[in-house]
């Protein structure tokens, strides 16, 4: 069964994706973001090419050829992986087909919109039975 685990009080959503999308890779995991708004997922693009500031995480937009090569592959729909090891979650719904993959990450910032949709997530999860686990980013970032 999926194990979810939920990233809370985050500054910067898309910061946070590189970061444990960098920690997933180091960790030799694949990692598939789910970014369906358009400008959401070129701005994450073009922060990978930046993280970590010295060079870059590998990765792709789905549907790409060298998909199946690349640690890291940003999706704007429900296209078929060739992984299914770590989704990243930066959609305001569950992410279609996310039972598949090993591990569900999503990220809450402060927002007060964003934490009711996660709030939603959470529910639905909890309500069909996935482990979930909660990990504060401000507690960890000023430790």
């Amino acid at each position: 069964m999926t194990r979810i685990d939920f990233y809370v009080d985050a500054d910067d959503r898309l910061r946070v994706a590189c970061r444990l999308a960098a920690k997933a890779v180091s960790q030799k995991l694949r990692v598939l973001v789910y970014a369906p708004d358009g400008d959401t997922a070129a701005s994450l693009d073009k922060l990978m090419w930046t993280t970590p500031a010295i060079g870059f995480l590998p990765h792709v937009f789905s549907g790409h050829r060298l998909t199946a090569e690349t640690p890291v592959v940003i999706a704007r729909g429900p296209e078929d992986t060739p992984h299914d090891e770590v989704l990243v979650n930066l959609a305001q719904e569950w992410p279609p087909a996310f039972a598949r993959f090993q591990r569900l990450v999503e990220i809450v910032t402060r927002d007060e919109d964003d934490k009711r949709a996660a709030r939603d997530r959470y529910r639905f999860y909890r309500d069909r039975g996935y482990e979930i686990h909660t990990h504060r980013l401000a507690a960890a970032e000023s430790a």
